[in-house]
């Protein structure tokens, strides 16, 4: 029998956004008809106020990066974001309320606004919790595959099940399309097709399904049930492209239009690199006296390092950074930096955590040769290495390199090769999906990586 709905990992977002507007919506009612009083005037300034604050609401949200639901299901990062998320937006309601509308203030309803606010988000949110994780709200789903990836498919059905309260899917079955169930029991494939709301197809060649399993997917598109590659279900659940599975379809998949008639994300695009190259200048410009002097006892040297990298079209181009290693960090010949890098000294640390270190690349961006997303630029001869062990990592150089990127802020700190190739999916979906929405999406979620030093 099938489920009376099902939600997909949108609908979850969207379904937690709205509730934490309502809960925002209540305690802004409470504020401005319990809290303040005296010379506030509902009428003139209430909208405003309402206005103003699910706006501030949606902002801080989204800056600490609380609706990954991924991380949202654990009950210990809920219980931090929540706190944070009402603490700091409490506050910050009230004290831009109180500067900009002369009125007084009811300290027991300000204690019990401040204090709520913050409960009532970590106590929706841990509900939300196990709610999203149970029965009904879960897509039961079936994998169908080809013999020769079943150990392929197990892995990724592990990693499914690890994460699926977030992707919302629930594995009920993978089936070989080798099995006999398909061609001698066609009475348990009809149960099979009544229990589930998702198909998953794993096959080398698409032309040569075998009949059965055709017949078998045609009648579950009959009942509304979804049904999709393997492919199309790794992108829209990773947000990336598969490499190792696109094969032929490389190109196909990959599916790169004319750049030049993205007139909108162009404009956008120089929008954004001219506003932060005047806000990052100005934190670059106050930063270097600061770096020179703890420099000069913590990691004495040159201040600035330069490297070519590999930018637009493979042309190389100078990059900027304040040294975080030793001098002679690569005497031995290039190596990759790793989270523990010895080479990387006291001061470096501080550096590298706080992002401090990439801040004078604001000149490779007001130079042209680079913009503030897009994929992370690497020296030749690990891109001539990366070459070697893909053939597409070279089409990371069709758009320009960027500070921060989807791969950065959706991937761990790449410490070697294999982490480039994998970072390769990310910045291969930004490339083929790449829109003013995912650019503020990586803008939102740099800032949250710096804040927690997360990614590279």
């Amino acid at each position: 029998m099938n489920k009376v709905f099902t939600l997909n990992v949108l609908e979850r977002k969207l379904f937690l956004f709205l509730v934490d507007i309502i809960i925002v919506f209540l305690y802004l009612y409470l504020m401005t008809n319990r809290v303040l009083r005296g010379t506030f005037d509902y009428e003139k300034h209430g909208l405003t106020i309402y206005i103003v604050g699910i706006i501030l609401f949606s902002m801080i949200a989204y800056v600490l990066d609380i609706y990954n639901l991924e991380r949202a299901s654990k009950p210990i990062t809920i219980f931090r974001l929540s706190l944070v998320v009402g603490v700091l937006y409490s506050f910050s309601v009230f004290f831009l309320t109180v500067l900009l509308i002369n009125t007084t203030v009811s300290r027991p309803y300000l204690m019990v606004f401040l204090a709520l606010m913050p409960f009532s988000l970590t106590a929706w949110r841990l509900l939300c919790s196990n709610f999203f994780i149970s029965q009904p709200f879960l897509k039961n789903t079936i994998f169908i595959y080809e013999e020769a990836f079943k150990k392929e498919i197990k892995e990724h059905i592990k990693s499914i099940e690890g994460i699926k309260n977030s992707n919302g899917y629930n594995v009920k079955l993978n089936i070989s399309t080798d099995n006999e169930v398909f061609k001698k029991n066609p009475k348990r494939l009809d149960k099979i097709n009544e229990r589930i709301e998702t198909v998953i197809i794993r096959i080398k060649n698409y032309q040569n399904i075998p009949e059965e399993v055709e017949r078998f997917l045609t009648k579950a598109m009959y009942f509304g049930k979804e049904v999709f590659t393997f492919t199309s279900f790794y992108e829209s659940t990773y947000e990336a492209l598969p490499l190792n599975l696109l094969g032929n379809n490389f190109y196909e998949v990959l599916h790169l239009k004319n750049t030049k008639s993205h007139y909108i994300q162009k404009i956008f695009t120089l929008i954004i690199d001219f506003l932060l190259c005047f806000i990052v200048g100005s934190v670059f410009v106050v930063a270097v006296p600061i770096v020179c002097f703890f420099n000069l006892f913590l990691n004495k040297g040159p201040l600035f390092y330069t490297q070519k990298r590999v930018g637009k079209k493979g042309k190389e181009f100078t990059i900027y950074k304040f040294r975080s290693m030793v001098v002679d960090a690569e005497k031995a010949g290039a190596k990759m930096a790793t989270s523990n890098d010895a080479r990387i000294t006291t001061f470096g640390k501080t550096l590298r955590k706080f992002r401090i270190d990439e801040l004078p690349q604001i000149i490779s961006v007001i130079r042209g040769d680079m913009s503030f997303i897009g994929p992370r630029p690497e020296r030749k001869v690990f891109v001539d290495q990366l070459d070697q062990m893909n053939p597409f990592y070279s089409v990371r150089h069709v758009i320009k390199p960027g500070i921060t990127g989807w791969a950065q802020v959706k991937y761990k700190y790449g410490e070697n090769l294999d982490d480039s190739i994998k970072k390769l999916e990310y910045d291969l979906y930004y490339i083929k999906n790449r829109s003013v929405t995912l650019d503020i999406r990586i803008l939102f979620k740099t800032i949250t990586t710096v804040l927690f030093s997360r990614g590279v």
